[in-house]
This record gives C-alpha cells, structure tokens and sequence, in this order.
C-alpha cells in the first residue's frame, strides 16, 4: 500500500484530500504543519509527500529543502500559486512535480501514479558491509559474519539510512536530526554523539577508532565504505 504524508493548512481540504486517497487505496498521514509534516517523516517512511507551500509556520519551500537534505522522498507540490517562478524554485529545489489550485482529484491521482513509476523503477536498494556487519536497508536487518543478528534500535536505523545512502559525503549534524526527530530544534548537542557512539560498538571492529563511520568535528558525520 502506498503510503502519502498530505500537508495541507485548509483543514476542509485536507480532510477531503486524504479521504479521497483513503478511498482509492492509499494509507493517508494528515500534517496541517510543516513542523508536524518533518515529525511524520522522521517518524515514518511514505512514499510520496504531497504539500502545500502556504504553510502557517514555515513555508513549503523551506519544507522541501528540509527533505531534500536527507531524503529523496518524491515531493508534488500543490499550491494555488501560478507564477511560474513558484514552480521553478520549488522544481530546483526539489520536487518531483507541481499542481495548480484549483484541481481536480483525478488530476492529483494521475500525477501520484506517474510519480510512483519513477520511483520504482529508479530508486535502489542498499546493502553494504560495515566492519563485520552486513546491513541492508530495505529488508531493516543486520547480520554479522557469523550469521548472527545485530539489534539496532529505530534511531540507528534512520541514522544509517542517511548515512550509507550518501558514501563518502558530509553529512551535517542538523540533517540527522531532522531525518531522526523532525527538526533540529531544542535537541542536546550530544544526543547524536550518542547514538554515533553506540552504533561504533556494535559495528566498527575498534569502536574508539572508527574506519567507517567518521565524525568531522565541528561539521558533521560521514560514512566511509
């Protein structure tokens, strides 16, 4: 089932929105919020994130490039907005696609199907080894050489996910903890070294000298095959 995170501020359209995509066969997360909708995101996978750029707290665009910095989640933006620049920017920025208020559902549901052809047939899935550990982020499993299981919580998973999706690229503190809880807003500065911490002992062969997962002090975290 193709799951859809709807962000909308118009609670009638929202309602009537995610009623209709329940009806065809869509699981539906509500967000009136761009704050709620990166919450939802971090909290859990969708396939497709359909959202409004006039948002009451931060603006759509913002919420794009919030996404973009750790996901590549397939975005149609919906906006009654019909400058042409609007839809540039939030095309560069981003997303996948752009529809005009006033729409039709039809209209809506044609672009989800097309958005998800893409995706299917380009996204891929991601195994590697850490250390001693094979990992592979579709089937969420862990295994270590002796066919043992290694246990990692929720927050490791997305933590990784980010992380081994971007091999060799720097990846900022504030992404993580956008991917991780929503926002990077009035988090403690060591909850990532924490968890960066606990994932180095279950994976790395010498935790206190890491060779895969690297933190770059005062920038970010970087995943090194």
């Amino acid at each position: 089932m193709t799951r859809v995170l709807v962000v909308e501020d118009e609670q009638a359209l929202l309602r009537a929105l995610a009623m209709n995509l329940v009806a065809r066969g869509y699981a539906v997360t509500e967000a009136a919020t761009g704050t709620r909708a990166l919450t939802a995101l971090a909290e859990q996978k969708h396939d497709v994130v359909v959202l409004d750029l006039g948002l009451p707290d931060i603006s759509g665009v913002e919420v794009i490039k919030a996404v973009r910095a750790y996901s590549t989640t397939p975005i149609i933006v919906l906006s009654a907005r019909s400058d042409s620049s609007d839809k540039v920017e939030a095309l560069d920025l981003g997303a996948d696609d752009y529809v005009t208020k006033p729409f039709s559902m039809e209209e809506l549901l044609a672009r989800l199907r097309a958005t998800a052809r893409r995706t299917s047939s380009t996204d891929e899935d991601v195994a590697v080894t850490v250390g001693d550990t094979r990992i592979d982020l579709a089937l969420t499993t862990a295994t270590a050489t002796d066919g043992t299981a290694v246990h990692l919580t929720p927050t490791e998973w997305k933590i990784l996910d980010v992380l081994l999706r971007r091999p060799g690229k720097l990846v900022s503190g504030d992404t993580l903890l956008i991917a991780v809880r929503g926002s990077s807003e009035h988090t403690d500065p060591s909850y990532l070294r924490i968890y960066l911490a606990q994932l180095r002992r279950k994976l790395e062969p010498e935790p206190s000298r890491p060779r895969h997962l690297i933190t770059e002090p005062g920038m970010g975290y970087r995943y090194l095959p």
